[in-house]
């Protein structure tokens, strides 16, 4: 997933989540990967995690 240059020249985040068979992954295009979760619910709380600190 490409990224993009933002207003001030940092890039954008974006996040998606992948399954890895029984686990569901958070990654971001800055390269930031979330622990593997059972629950997809919670990988995608890492994630909005994730852009709220970035």
């Amino acid at each position: 997933m490409a990224s993009k240059e933002g207003p001030e020249g940092a890039r954008e985040h974006r996040t998606e989540t992948t399954e890895q068979g029984r686990f569901c992954v958070a990654r971001c295009s800055c390269g930031w990967r979330g622990p593997a979760r059972r629950a997809r619910s919670q990988a995608r709380t890492d994630a909005e995690g994730h852009l709220g600190g970035a």
